[in-house]
Order: C-alpha cells, then sequence, then structure tokens
C-alpha cells in the first residue's frame, strides 16, 4: 500500500534509505553531501512524502518525496530498500505522486539523477521521462516529463 509519511515512524528509516540507497551515488563533495544531511529535516518538512508498505502499520519498503512548483512536480528522493527492488513499488509511489500532482494542476514534472546511476535514469525513462539536459555542477542528470 501507498501512504503519507508519518514522521515519528517512517522517519528512521527514511533517512536509513536516503543514507544507504541515495548518498553512494552522489558525486558532490563530502563537505556538501554534510549539508544536505543536516538540511534533511527542514527538506523532508516541505513538500510530500509517501511511502510503500506491505499495511497500514508497517515500516516503508521505500518513499518518494517531491514538491509541487506552480505546474511543477518535482521529485525529489525516490528510494526502495534493496529486498523491495523490482516488485513494483517505486512504480507505485510514482503514480500515486504523479496522481497528486495532476489533481493539484500541475502539467509536467522534473527530478534529477545521479551520474552513474543507470538503474534510475532506465526507471525513470520507462515511465515517460526524457533526459532534458546534465548539470555538471551536480554531477546529475535532468529528466523531465509533461502530462498530457
Amino acid at each position: 500500500m501507498i501512504r503519507f509519511r508519518r514522521p515519528k515512524q517512517d522517519d528512521a528509516v527514511i533517512l536509513d534509505l536516503i543514507e544507504s540507497q541515495l548518498v553512494p551515488l552522489s558525486h558532490l563533495p563530502h563537505s556538501v553531501i554534510s549539508q544536505v544531511r543536516k538540511d534533511l529535516p527542514r527538506r523532508m518538512g516541505h513538500g510530500v512524502t509517501l511511502v510503500a508498505c506491505p499495511d497500514y502499520e508497517s515500516d516503508p519498503l521505500g518513499f518518494v518525496h517531491f514538491m509541487l512548483h506552480g505546474d511543477l512536480l518535482y521529485i525529489d528522493m525516490l528510494a526502495i530498500a534493496p529486498a523491495a527492488r523490482r516488485k513494483r513499488w517505486g512504480n507505485l509511489l510514482m503514480v500515486r505522486a504523479e496522481r497528486f500532482a495532476l489533481s493539484r494542476g500541475c502539467q509536467r514534472a522534473k527530478v534529477a539523477v545521479d551520474i552513474g546511476n543507470t538503474a534510475g535514469l532506465v526507471f525513470y525513462q520507462k515511465l515517460g521521462y526524457i533526459v532534458a539536459r546534465y548539470q555538471p555542477q551536480n554531477f546529475c542528470y535532468e529528466l523531465e516529463k509533461r502530462f498530457s
């Protein structure tokens, strides 16, 4: 099931997923990553976080954090625990995030994928995202999708 984040129950798992699944993919300097870590509580307080779990009371198997800016859905972070991959949790989270955004007037979406994260690139491309540009300062590809 997909549900909204419950901070007291979910945040420890979410932070562990960020640390174990997202940070190792980053090519940013350690000083920048340290600042990102410090900023995570504030960052999680902005936008929406959905979690994937087997049932309502279970700990998350994965999460998506996103923000809406006018007509733009910005996918900030998506991570799935290794044992839960290839079971459609990522797809379910993205479908729910996109539906949420569409219901609030969004017409397009963006996501940044770290260079070297081939699985992430393939995942988003299967969902209809197209590489728009490479951001050398962040070592990321920016992908975009238009909702029709």
